[in-house]
């Protein structure tokens, strides 16, 4: 048999392909029933395309000790049997030709499929249902195949966040292939009702665009969990990658978990995934949930972790509910189990910027990245740890790797550019952030950083003038509030700077508000001794954002001040 780079090939007919490596005969990527006689009496006449293969070659093969009467009947009844499955017929072949009393012929034409297959993008799976409250549904199915299939070492998978670009998208699946530059591609259809999941999946390769495989399968909803490993080893096995005994004990044995748990925590990564205040709100909402129907239930606990440490990380949530809670949340997760890469990167991100234990921190998130290398947030994480610390270009090689893995997550594309500009390579990280928002343009984030460059490039109205916006935008996010007094206090405009000091202060009636930015816009005005007593309180508050503070180029005004290195040697920098 031909073989290609040590992987059998599919060999393709008409509408029909043969797999020699799971001994399957397809059409149009739908399993044909076929016996093992007939099925051995096709791979011969395959192998040999053309050529008559006689009868006694056959027998030899096939029947050997048996009589020749055994053999007559059982030849006759295999080949009508292969016709069958085939749609031929003895009087009009197309594909088997008969030669009387001497043997048999394959006629067709062939054409050999190298089934190797090393990149994969799943398509969103349709939501079958048409209604939007089960949306939620699909996107987490999608997600979870996406995750299992990842963690595959020998697969390269593409992202949720760019799959979820091609959601309700009819373009040739060649050309999305090459758009994203992947050899297979796995879509298809869920449908949920009455306590059961119908889920419909196809793998195609994607150049050719042939089918390599179909399947239907219908569980009940308690089942789910075990149902995803189900489609992920099949497309595993389909395009025959080796897998690691780490890999194999993942896929053969899921945790089993209440059909409620796990829809509460399918509607929490819908919210968590629109990466806004509201959604991620809402996501850990339903983590805390999930977590309150299944306390033993380690992926809520990661995903109620991240969550919070990211919205204490932007200042939506106190310190206390944020990095703090995440510190908390992600360390029961991994009492339950240690091998959750999203529970150690949300460690990290809490340790450093609650706990500012930079060390600890490097180690969760180098754990993160040794558990799953192509996890972006564990890039991410890890990435802002090396950052903190000055190791620029580790720190930026990491952001680019996340960002490589996720090409079309614009907060990725902006930790790129925020960490070009703690680097002070500020040329760099504006090309990063105007890449962010060609994604997104009216992203928020990119308008901040933005803000930050420009004040160091000598173009600060057009700085101003984002973050203006920015602050409308926001509902006065502190952040771009903070930073936008800053700017009118570089710019001297003290007058503007100082009204935004006292929308700070009333929002610090409503909110909580930290007082790192009041303490920056004091420095950049010169009222150090204000600026140093605020900023001492938001190193007392645990402000996320304080970890940055020996490299973070909009505290410059501070540095020239005594107290700014004795802060830092508190702080416990490492050298």
């Amino acid at each position: 048999m031909t073989t290609v780079r040590g992987y059998l090939q599919t060999i393709r007919f008409g509408a029909f392909e043969l797999d020699p490596s799971s001994g399957e005969l397809r059409k149009q990527g739908v399993k044909v029933r076929l016996q093992e006689q007939p099925f051995r009496i096709l791979q011969m006449l395959l192998e040999n395309p053309g050529r008559l293969v006689s009868r006694e070659e056959l027998r030899k093969a096939l029947w050997s000790g048996n009589s020749y009467v055994d053999f007559d009947q059982g030849l006759n009844r295999a080949i009508n049997k292969l016709r069958e499955a085939l749609d031929d017929s003895a009087e009009n072949p197309r594909f088997i030709e008969t030669t009387a009393k001497r043997g048999y012929r394959f006629i067709s034409n062939l054409s050999r499929l190298s089934r190797e297959i090393r990149s994969l993008l799943v398509l969103p799976l349709e939501n079958l249902s048409r209604d939007p409250e089960q949306e939620y549904f699909a996107d987490g199915l999608t997600e979870a195949l996406i995750t299992c299939l990842a963690k595959i070492s020998a697969l390269r998978v593409v992202s949720r966040t760019t799959a979820m670009v091609y959601k309700g998208v009819r373009r040739p699946l060649p050309e999305i292939a090459r758009e994203l530059n992947v050899e297979g591609i796995v879509e298809g259809t869920v449908m949920r009702a009455e306590g059961r999941a119908r889920i419909s999946a196809q793998l195609v390769h994607a150049p050719s665009d042939t089918h390599l495989w179909a399947e239907i399968y219908d569980r009940d909803l308690r089942d789910v969990m075990a149902l995803q490993m189900e489609v992920a080893t099949a497309v595993v096995r389909e395009v025959q990658v080796k897998l690691t005994p780490h890999e194999q004990l993942q896929l053969a044995n899921p945790r089993p978990v209440e059909p409620e748990v796990y829809e509460t925590y399918l509607k929490g990564r819908y919210h968590w995934n629109k990466r806004t205040l509201a959604g991620m709100s809402k996501g850990a909402e339903y983590f805390q949930q999930a977590i309150d129907k299944d306390s033993l239930y380690a992926a809520a606990y990661a995903g109620l972790a991240d969550s919070a440490a990211r919205l204490g990380w932007w200042g939506y949530v106190s310190p206390q509910e944020g990095c703090a809670r995440a510190i908390a949340v992600a360390r029961k997760g991994l009492v339950i189990d240690d091998t959750l890469a999203e529970a150690h990167a949300a460690l990290c991100f809490g340790l450093l910027h609650h706990d500012y234990a930079f060390r600890s921190a490097e180690e969760e998130g180098r754990r993160a990245v040794a558990l799953d290398p192509k996890s972006a947030f564990a890039a991410q994480a890890l990435g802002c740890c090396l950052i903190t610390t000055a190791r620029f270009e580790e720190g930026i090689n990491e952001a680019i790797r996340a960002a490589q893995l996720e090409p079309l997550s614009p907060i990725l594309q902006w930790t790129v550019g925020s960490f070009y500009y703690h680097a002070r390579q500020y040329d760099r990280a504006l090309t990063y952030c105007r890449k962010c928002l060609e994604l997104v343009p009216d992203f928020p984030a990119a308008r901040i950083a933005m803000a930050w460059i420009l004040m160091k490039t000598g173009s600060a109205d057009e700085g101003i003038t984002e973050l203006e916006a920015a602050v409308r935008e926001t509902g006065d996010n502190y952040n771009f509030l903070g930073t936008l007094g800053y700017c009118y206090a570089l710019r001297r405009r003290p007058e503007d700077a100082r009204k935004i000091l006292s929308r700070l202060e009333e929002a610090a009636k409503q909110r909580y508000i930290p007082t790192l930015w009041p303490a920056v816009i004091h420095g950049s005005l010169g009222d150090m001794d204000e600026a140093f007593r605020l900023l001492e309180t938001a190193h007392g508050e645990h402000v996320p954002w304080i970890a940055y503070l020996k490299v973070v180029p909009f505290c410059d005004a501070l540095r020239t001040d005594p107290r700014f290195d004795a802060l830092l040697q508190r702080m416990n920098f490492p050298a």
